[in-house]
C-alpha cells in the first residue's frame, strides 16, 4: 500500500471501530484522577488491566492520593503492588514519582511530554495515555494491542515491535483527533476479536479492511 492508501485504510479502521465501540473509554478505572491514572499506567506494565483494578481498590484506600503514596513505607508499597507483578520496581517508581509530583509540580500531574518523562517509571506510552485521557492531547499509546493489530492492518510489517517506530507511523496515518480513542478501541477489539493466538477472523468487523485477513483470504 502507498502512504495514501494506507491513510485511507486506517480511517475505514477508525471509523469501523467506532461503530463496533462507540464509547471509547481507559479500561484502568481511575475515576478521573489524574495522579491515579498515572499509578495505575505503571502498574499494568506486564500485568493486566482487570487485575490492575482489583489491585488498586485497596491501594487508594490506604494511600488515597499523591502525598500519602510518596510518604508510603516501601516494604508496605510493595506488598500492596505485588500481585501485579514486578513488584518492588513499580512500588519503586509509583513511590518516587508521587514524590516527584508533590516536590516538583505543586501536586499536579504534568501536562506535556517532556516532564512527564522524568517521572520515574513513565515512558512514551503511559504518557501518551495520560496526556490524551487527562488533557486531550492527541498521541499514540503504542502498547502491545496496538503495536500487534496495526501491524496485522497493514500499517508496517507484522514483525515491526518497536514501540517509537510504531508511534511515529501511527501519527502520520491517524488524525490527531482520533489518536487517543483509536488506541482505547484497539485494546477492547484485541482482546474481542483480534487475539493474538486465536483471531475470530471469520466474525471480525474489521475482515474486509485488514490486510492480513486479505492476504490470508488470497493464500487460500
Amino acid at each position: 500500500m502507498t502512504e495514501n492508501e494506507k491513510k485511507l485504510r486506517m480511517a475505514a479502521i477508525v471509523a469501523r471501530l467506532k461503530e463496533v465501540y462507540p464509547e471509547a473509554a481507559c479500561a484502568l478505572k481511575y475515576e478521573g484522577d489524574p495522579w491515579r491514572l498515572l499509578v495505575m499506567g505503571r502498574l499494568s506494565a506486564q500485568c493486566t488491566d482487570a487485575r490492575v483494578n482489583i489491585v488498586s481498590r485497596d491501594l487508594f484506600k490506604k494511600y488515597p492520593n499523591a502525598a500519602a503514596m510518596a510518604a508510603a513505607e516501601i516494604a508496605d508499597l510493595e506488598e500492596a503492588v505485588r500481585p501485579c507483578g514486578l513488584f518492588r520496581t513499580k512500588a519503586r517508581d509509583i513511590k518516587a514519582a508521587s514524590a516527584a509530583i508533590c516536590e516538583r509540580f505543586g501536586g499536579r500531574l504534568p501536562d506535556n511530554m517532556e516532564d512527564l518523562l522524568t517521572l520515574p517509571g513513565v515512558g512514551r506510552k503511559l504518557a501518551n495515555l495520560l496526556l490524551g485521557d487527562i488533557y486531550g492531547i492527541p498521541g499514540i499509546v503504542a502498547d502491545t494491542h496496538c503495536i500487534r493489530l496495526c501491524g496485522r492492518f497493514g500499517m508496517y510489517p507484522e514483525t515491526l515491535k518497536n514501540p517509537l517506530k510504531v508511534e511515529k507511523i501511527l501519527s502520520g496515518l491517524v488524525e490527531p483527533a482520533e489518536q487517543s480513542d483509536l488506541c482505547h478501541r484497539l485494546v477492547f477489539f484485541g482482546r474481542e476479536y483480534c487475539r493474538a493466538r486465536a483471531p475470530r477472523c471469520s466474525e471480525c468487523p474489521l475482515s474486509d479492511i485488514c490486510e492480513h485477513n486479505l492476504k490470508k483470504q488470497e493464500s487460500q
